[in-house]
């Protein structure tokens, strides 16, 4: 049975100094790491790139932490777990260096089906080849799924421990203890606790992962912020809303496919349009009655929602239709979990 390691609630009458710095804290600790002296003397001169995977369990924040060390929303993100199923790439290049983030769907252990095997194939494929390695789990927080994710990591691939969502703990002084337990178990290279939604958090882990890149021409220019093509990142929108608005009523074996993307040219001051057509497919018609709502409002709002969001990020004037189809057991068919796009 999974167990977790939480920190303890606070007494009501707990002194202000259990909130002082982390970093103060984890001094004594970090001197006793080895490795980590030795990541920042390897000063070179030159451009520098390398990919860096972000791994870790379902919902410990890996997509929000990839979308705030791109800069812009790349990886979609919701409550929900599995909410990113793909290998997703995005860059972020500032002076020299060029940063390749590689966000994968959370490691799998609950339910050994077609889409499953599939994801944690992308997950192991994402971790053997990379120069670094976030390993993303909650502050203060360690059980049975984050072990076997840390299972799956190489031991000759530098690693950060990253002990995210610091914000919701209430205890610091506990994390320190925390991280020596956390160090027994694997030889991190340093530990990084932080709030992937705190600005100067995600400033000094771009820092830390900066030393670990090698010196080489980047791989992409300077202004790309990802690999994934324009229908990829709509199909994702899509099943963003799609999850935020059906909540825990919807199950997982949800997904979305994109049957038309057409571009014309724009009118006026617009620079463009696109014409889109989406089908979400269910597994079920009860699931297919819960998406499309009261006289069609869940779905309208999905659709209105989805094309808000991707005027902005594609900076175009969007149309797009959907439609709800029923595919049962298409999450336990390897030939159509293929066709629906994942690896």
């Amino acid at each position: 049975m999974a167990t977790k390691n939480k920190p303890t609630q606070p007494a009501a009458d707990a002194p202000e100094q259990e909130a002082q710095d982390v970093d103060s804290m984890l001094a004594g600790l970090l001197k006793t790491m080895p490795r980590l002296a030795e990541a920042g003397e390897q000063g070179v001169a030159g451009q520098r790139c390398g990919s860096v995977a972000i791994v870790g369990k379902p919902n410990v924040g890996k997509s929000t932490l990839m979308n705030a060390l791109v800069g812009q929303k790349i990886s979609i993100t919701s409550r929900k777990a599995q909410t990113t199923r793909h290998r997703i790439t995005g860059m972020h290049t500032r002076g020299a260096s060029q940063f390749v983030f590689v966000d994968t769907p959370g490691f799998q252990t609950r339910h050994n089906n077609a889409l499953n095997r599939s994801l944690n194939k992308t997950v192991m494929g994402a971790v053997g080849d990379v120069d670094l390695i976030l390993f993303v789990v909650e502050a203060g927080m360690f059980n049975q799924a984050d072990a076997k994710v840390l299972a799956l990591l190489s031991k000759e691939v530098p690693t950060l421990l990253v002990a995210n969502k610091l914000d919701q703990v209430n205890r610091r002084a506990d994390i320190a203890p925390w991280l020596q337990e956390m160090q027994q178990r694997h030889a991190f290279t340093e530990f990084v606790p932080m709030s992937a939604k705190n600005a100067k958090d995600i400033e000094r882990m771009l820092g830390i992962c900066e030393k670990y890149l090698p010196e080489q021409a980047w791989w992409y220019a300077a202004d790309e912020l990802t690999d994934r093509s324009e229908k990829f990142l709509t199909s994702e929108t899509v099943r963003e809303k799609l999850f935020r608005l059906t909540g825990d009523e919807l199950p997982y074996t949800s997904t979305v496919v994109i049957d038309k993307f057409e571009e014309e040219a724009g009118r006026g001051k617009q620079k463009r349009l696109l014409r889109i057509a989406a089908t979400i497919v269910v597994e079920r018609d009860g699931h297919k009655a819960m998406v499309i709502g009261d006289k069609g409002e869940r779905i309208k709002r999905i659709g209105t929602e989805t094309r808000v969001e991707l005027e902005k990020l594609l900076d175009a004037k969007v149309f797009i239709e959907m439609w709800v189809k029923v595919r049962s057991g298409w999450a336990d068919d390897e030939a159509r979990v293929r066709s629906f796009g994942y690896e």
